[in-house]
């Protein structure tokens, strides 16, 4: 039950922070495939100050022969040692327009807001991404590798390319897990922490002022490097309500650093993300 546990968050990360879940021993020609719905309250954008609530599905299988869909990313296991896994990953990155509402999962997986969207204002200067180019949801891929220090202890890494609209971007993430930690019956807590890198590209298409851009959005222009994009704190609690139904809750706090934190469009470098859910195993 732990592995699920690992399994069914990697779905809150969404595009944004793509994780791989554990590698689950199972009889050949055998899935697991877990289900369910909740909510998520964020940024409306990564750093904007106002937020947004929307519907989240949760949607993880994972089949025998090491594939897995997590979501909106997708990849399989190679390794056979119990305390290395790697293999390729595949991932959508999510669009962003004006209004910062359509890179949220919801909207690219087909679901509809269900909770309204609370708009704070809090620089008083209107919205930033007025007049800034649409960015269009893209195809990433790459490869994940995770190193177990101990039963309850991963490093994680992944590397994915293809982001922004010149499908130039490039992102990678490392981080460390403390696997699920029994504290009573039926209930587990997890915490991880994590670092975002990007490249010039990236960069530029998600924080970035072109000169037209500059001209019709009113922000001034803008020409980050790449480097250092984020770091995360973030931790999880689940409690079993059954051998099939699953409440699972996160918490994770980010806060934007380098190129990324200076520009123009971020209000607010330092964001929080709370989400809770049920979740189901077929």
């Amino acid at each position: 039950m732990n592995k699920l546990l690992v399994l069914v968050l990697a779905v809150w990360c969404g595009a944004a922070h793509a994780q791989t879940p554990t590698t689950n021993p199972m009889p050949d020609g055998s899935r697991d495939m877990y289900a369910g719905l909740g909510v998520v309250s964020g940024a409306r954008y990564e750093g904007a100050d106002d937020r947004k609530q929307r519907a989240l599905p949760v949607l993880q299988v994972q089949w025998s022969n090491g594939i897995f869909i997590s979501g909106m990313s997708a990849g399989m296991h190679l390794s056979g040692r119990p305390t290395v896994e790697y293999g390729p990953l595949l991932a959508v990155h999510p669009r962003r327009n004006e209004s910062g509402a359509a890179g949220s999962i919801d909207d690219v997986q087909g679901f509809n807001t269900l909770l309204p969207v609370t708009m704070r204002q809090g620089s008083g200067r209107g919205n930033p991404l007025a007049g800034m180019d649409e960015i269009k949801a893209r195809p990433e891929a790459g490869a994940f590798f995770n190193y177990y220090l101990a039963p309850e202890w991963r490093l994680t890494s992944s590397v994915l390319a293809g982001a922004g609209n010149d499908r130039n971007g490039m992102r990678a993430e490392l981080g460390i897990q403390r696997l699920a930690a029994r504290v009573a019956p039926h209930h587990t807590v997890s915490v991880s922490a994590g670092l975002g890198f990007v490249n010039r590209a990236y960069n530029q298409s998600y924080f970035g002022v072109t000169a037209e851009q500059s001209a019709n959005s009113g922000n001034p222009a803008y020409r980050p490097d790449g480097g250092l994009k984020d770091v995360r704190l973030g931790a999880r609690w689940n409690w079993t309500l059954s051998p099939s139904w699953m409440l699972t809750s996160t918490v994770q706090a980010s806060r934007l650093a380098g190129d990324a934190r200076h520009s123009p469009l971020v209000e607010r470098p330092t964001n929080v993300t709370v989400s809770t859910a049920f979740a189901y195993r077929f």
